[in-house]
């Protein structure tokens, strides 16, 4: 269970893409305690696993029971084609972080440029070179 959590703490302060000082600060401990955290050194009490799933928009159960990178993958991706690839932090200047997962399904690199799309129930991306293939132009 103690390489669980500490698995687990690394992948939600790098959805989060914050330093260990930063997830800290926000946590409310010491740099040093994530580290410990995240090495297995040392482990969360209850009421910290639970601020730390509260802040990062997650569950107890979550963060303490399976792989999160693991559990997430499978239950977010289906057999028709379609994905949620989970939470992207905006920067702000307004960059969005894609997930690498997401990167990797739709081959995107660096300098490739994205359509955002958007309506009242929400907003989306796409490839440009996709959004050509999808319209047959």
């Amino acid at each position: 269970m103690k390489n669980m959590i500490s698995e687990n703490l690394r992948y939600l302060r790098n959805i989060e893409n914050m330093s260990q000082e930063q997830f800290a600060e926000k946590l409310g401990v010491s740099r040093q305690t994530i580290a410990k955290w995240e090495n297995g050194e040392s482990l969360p009490d209850v009421e910290r696993c639970a601020a730390i799933a509260y802040a990062c928009g997650s569950t107890i159960d979550e963060l303490v029971m399976c792989s999160m990178n693991e559990s997430r993958q499978s239950k977010l991706e289906s057999d028709n084609g379609k994905y949620v690839f989970g939470m992207a932090k905006v920067g702000e200047r307004g960059q969005v972080v894609i997930p690498k997962h997401a990167r990797d399904v739709y081959s995107i690199k660096p300098g490739d440029k994205i359509l955002v799309l958007g309506d009242d129930r929400g907003m989306a991306f796409i490839k440009l070179n996709g959004f050509h293939k999808f319209f047959g132009k």
